[in-house]
Formats: C-alpha cells, sequence, structure tokens
C-alpha cells in the first residue's frame, strides 16, 4: 500500500500503538472526545476518558472496534486525561499501560490487565510506583520487557530531573542538552519497575547531545521502539515542528544517533506514531485532523507502508 488509508470514520482516534496478536494486528489508540476546554499549550483540550482497541486481519481489510476496553470512572486513582497507551504481552495476560492525571493532577502510569487483547481491561488501584509524565511505550526482546516514556509541556517532564521531581521545572536552556526520553526495564512481574529510570540520549552526527533549541531534531514526546536489521530504531514527535523523527543504536539503551525524518508535519498540532512489522512488510500507524476539519484534538488514525532503502534508513513520507 503506497497510499495512507483511515482506518475508521465513526470514531475520532489517535496515537495509534499497533502490535501483532494471534496472526492479526490489533490497535491501541486514544479516544478523542469534543470535551469544549478551550486550547492550551497545556493540552486541556485532550480530555479523553476511555480506551477502545481495534483489529484487522490483513492491512486493507476490514477494521473491528471491539468496544469499550478501559474507562477512566473505573480507574481508582483517576484524575483526568487518558492519554496514548500501549500493551505487552506475557504468560497468557495482556498488560495496557497508560498514563492519567492522578486527583492532583499529577501524570502517572497506570496498568490495566486482560486475559485477551481486546479486553477488558481491569486496571489496578494504584499507579506504577515511581512513575511520571507520559506516552509509554512497551519494547519486548529475549523475555525483558522495557517501558519507554515521557514527554515535555503538558507531559510534564520537565518538572523532572534524573527520574526525580524538581521544584518550578522548566526546559534547559537552548543550548544546553534537551530533556530525553526515560527507559526502564519493567519487572518480572510486568507491574512495576525493576530499575530505576535511565536517559535516552540522542546524539548529533557529531556525537553530541542534541540541544533543548534544536527544536527540528530534539525529543517531544512520542517514545516508539522497533528493531530492523540488528538496529535499534528510537522514533518520537518533535512536537511544536510537528514531525517524526528517527535515531538509532546497537542496544535498548542507546545512546542513539539522529538519522531522520520519518513523517513530515500532518493537519493538526500533534504527530504520534507506531510502527510494527506484518506479513514480510514495515507499516507507519498515525493519525492527522483532517477528517475534522483541521480540529487538532479531533484526530483520525491512518496507516500506510514504511520502507527502507538499502543502507537501513527510513524513506521520509510526506504527512500533508
Amino acid at each position: 500500500m503506497k497510499e495512507p488509508r483511515y482506518l475508521v470514520d465513526h470514531a475520532y482516534m489517535a496515537d495509534p500503538s499497533a502490535h501483532v496478536f494471534n496472526g492479526k494486528i490489533y490497535i491501541y489508540p486514544s479516544h478523542d472526545v469534543e470535551s469544549g476546554i478551550p486550547e492550551n499549550d497545556n493540552g486541556d483540550h485532550f480530555d479523553m476518558r476511555d480506551y477502545h482497541v481495534f483489529s484487522m486481519e490483513s492491512i486493507d481489510g476490514e477494521v473491528t472496534d471491539h468496544g469499550k476496553a478501559l474507562d477512566v470512572k473505573d480507574i481508582p486513582w483517576a484524575g483526568r486525561q487518558l492519554w496514548d497507551c500501549d500493551i505487552a504481552h506475557k504468560d497468557g495476560t495482556y498488560y495496557l499501560y497508560f498514563p492519567l492525571k492522578d486527583q492532583t493532577d499529577i501524570f502517572r502510569i497506570g496498568v490495566a490487565t486482560s486475559d485477551k487483547p481486546e479486553g477488558p481491561f481491569k486496571p489496578l488501584d494504584a499507579p506504577m510506583k515511581g512513575s511520571f509524565s507520559i506516552d509509554p511505550c512497551i519494547f519486548e526482546e529475549d523475555g525483558k520487557h522495557y517501558m519507554y516514556f515521557g514527554g515535555i509541556w503538558g507531559g510534564q517532564l520537565q518538572r523532572y530531573r534524573d527520574g526525580k521531581a524538581i521544584e518550578c521545572g522548566s526546559e534547559p536552556a537552548e543550548d544546553e542538552p534537551a530533556l530525553p526520553a526515560r527507559i526502564a526495564r519493567l519487572a518480572d512481574s510486568m507491574l512495576e519497575f525493576a530499575e530505576p529510570s535511565k536517559a535516552i540520549v540522542i546524539l548529533d552526527e557529531n556525537g553530541k547531545p542534541l540541544t533543548a533549541g534544536d527544536h527540528d531534531r530534539r525529543f517531544f514526546e512520542a517514545s516508539w521502539m522497533h528493531k530492523y536489521n540488528g538496529k535499534y530504531y528510537f522514533s518520537y514527535s518533535t512536537g511544536n515542528t510537528h514531525r517524526l523523527c528517527y535515531a538509532t543504536g546497537d542496544n535498548p539503551y542507546g545512546p542513539f544517533t539522529y538519522q531522520g525524518v520519518i513523517l513530515t508535519p500532518v493537519v493538526g498540532w500533534t504527530t504520534h506514531h507506531s510502527i510494527v512489522e506484518f506479513k514480510g512488510k514495515s507499516y507507519l500507524f498515525f493519525h492527522d485532523s483532517v477528517p475534522s476539519g483541521g480540529k487538532t484534538w479531533l484526530r483520525s488514525m491512518k496507516v500506510v507502508e514504511l520502507e527502507y532503502d538499502a543502507e537501513g534508513k527510513i524513506k521520509t513520507i510526506e504527512g500533508q
């Protein structure tokens, strides 16, 4: 498939995390709603309240909406805003990881479990100990599971340094290293971290960390990790410059060297994605705001084939 395809037209869904389970693609998006909250830089207008799970047996086939899989009303520690989630599978149990503001308006990452990939999911009574910020992504290798997470501005990552909360957090000066995404290996239980989180450092072509002022390349949110031909690909959104970019490394922790743009800006402020291999081809799942007439809080998920050149570089996809 060379042209992007919208996946559903009966609901607004964004931030699609795609995985292959039982020979099907399952998609775990955010569920956009019209909340009536004015737009601001903290993202209060993204007031999502539940998750739906979707599946498809072929990339151009019918998409099944399995209905509501988790509702904010059923999460004991909930405040507001169910943002981008991700999923893992181990020993017959599916673990849904989700960011949610607690009752003090601080983002934490929660866990909900099910015996089916489509749910419904039952949440734990409390968020993961030591969790913060947003956008969990789970990467599995050799039986180990790693969580990548973090996002600045409304994602609150600027309120932390080295995993610890700080007073009056803000972004670093423009010539200082950019705030990095975080990584932590999960415990065998899949319900907590096995280690303190570490920084995901992205280097430029000279081996220097990207700076906070390098808005065209620095990490903003939307971590994703996949592997191709033995190489680790860390991809992410640049936020206010509206690009999906990627960097490569030789292990899950990095450091990663910046490589280029996966997706140029789309209609709408946010850009958020996943990459999955299915039946011998790679696909980029993402979203835009074209069907809603450009309302950036009402997004529609899409898929398009993702291709590499002979050197393993991702061929840039035009968003507009």
